[in-house]
């Protein structure tokens, strides 16, 4: 019998058990809802990205299935050779009027956004600086770039600085960023970061994936709500959080955008969007524009929630989104406390190292705007019931 070259993988998975870190896919039966089944559970659902409740609204269906109807399931082809069909076009423009840039294209996911841009950009004789907590697809990027990364502590402008003024003047630079960091859920200081890459001459990149919908008028990102238009030379958004749908997008200048084109590799070999996709990302657009009640609930059911937290005795971090994470320490406690809330009702994900810290595992919790004020009290009556029962508070 042949030896299994993949043997040394339980092994692996062992060390994660002991860890506390190794988990199960939740399994949601029905739709992506405040108030959801998981694993045949009936919960209240602190764990999903659908910030706006857009995934299950009425526009987005209904554009999903004319646009599915009129031109199939799929577009048959990658976005060079056959496959750009005049919805992506459509999509991209209004992206693009959008955000108040030139130009966007529109990717796969918004890991592929921010890896593909990141790796086409550079080579291996430039430079990135980069902030210490910025998301996995930065990373990877910059990894596959193969340029130097420069790492400064997380929204330290000041270590930002002193690493551009050790570098040649001559050298191409990269400043790069989260507009809402995914697992503090606080904002990048986009302006003073604006302020050093017009100083050093640096290319300016913010990822805004958690800011799309949730932050600036009609929820155009943090670009717009700290007033940076025309300072950020590559913005990053996605679709599939608070637009509700797929993807991800990037926006800019006409040249950069014609650029990716023809050498973002994610872009160049996967097909795509489906018509049904690019229809519902449309409409998410039109409901953004025409309905500002979903970002009002949003933020007034987060400001509950996060007072909620407080009095009871939480450790939330520095948070200023929607995304407030819930700080525990040793992942084993942090899962514990995850699978505690779970049988209770409430599901808020369990999050621990390699993605935060060793010592700063957490419950990542998010509110949505459809979520009732009543699920909101539940979850807070459990939270405290579980988290004094482990001695969080």
């Amino acid at each position: 019998m042949r030896a299994d070259p993949l043997h040394y993988l339980s092994d692996e998975l062992e060390s994660l058990k002991q860890q506390g870190l190794y988990r199960q896919l939740r399994v949601l039966d029905g739709e992506q809802l405040p108030h959801a089944t998981f694993d045949r559970r009936s919960v209240v659902n602190l764990s999903s990205n659908n910030y706006l409740g857009l995934t299950t609204h009425p526009r987005l269906r209904q554009a999903a299935l004319e646009a599915t109807e009129r031109y199939g399931v799929g577009s048959g082809a990658v976005r060079t050779i056959a496959g750009t069909m005049e919805l992506h076009m459509e999509l991209e423009r209004r992206l693009a009027t959008f955000k108040n840039v030139e130009a966007v294209v529109v990717f796969q996911s918004g890991f592929t956004a921010n890896a593909g841009t990141v790796s086409a950009l550079l080579n291996k004789e430039d430079v990135i600086i980069s902030d210490a907590l910025n998301h996995a697809s930065i990373i990877d990027g910059c990894r596959l770039s193969r340029a130097a990364i420069k790492v400064f502590a997380h929204k330290d402008v000041d270590a930002a600085r002193k690493i551009l003024q050790d570098l040649p003047a001559a050298q191409r630079k990269l400043l790069i960023t989260d507009g809402v960091f995914s697992m503090e859920g606080d904002l990048g200081p986009l302006p003073a970061l604006c302020d050093l890459a017009e100083e050093f001459g640096a290319i300016m990149m913010v990822d805004d994936a958690h800011a799309s919908g949730v932050f600036g008028r009609q929820g155009r990102g943090t670009i717009d709500h700290f007033g940076c238009h025309g300072r950020v030379d590559v913005q990053v958004g996605t679709l599939s959080k608070a637009m509700g749908v797929l993807g991800g997008y990037v926006a800019g200048s006409r040249s950069f955008i014609d650029f990716l084109y023809h050498r973002a590799r994610p872009f160049l070999f996967s097909t795509s969007h489906p018509p049904g996709v690019a229809a519902a990302c449309l409409a998410a657009l039109d409901v953004l524009e025409s309905e500002p009640r979903w970002m009002e609930q949003l933020w007034e059911n987060t400001r509950f929630f996060k007072a909620g937290l407080a009095d009871l005795g939480f450790n939330t971090g520095r948070s200023e989104s929607p995304i407030t994470p819930v700080i525990v320490g040793e992942a084993e406690r942090a899962m514990e406390m995850s699978d505690r809330l779970f049988q209770r009702g409430v599901f808020a994900q369990g999050i621990g190292f390699p993605t935060v810290a060793r010592a700063e595992a957490r419950l990542r919790t998010i509110v949505t705007a459809t979520h009732s004020r009543e699920d909101l009290q539940f979850a807070l009556d459990t939270l405290g019931q579980v988290g004094r029962e482990l001695g969080v508070v």
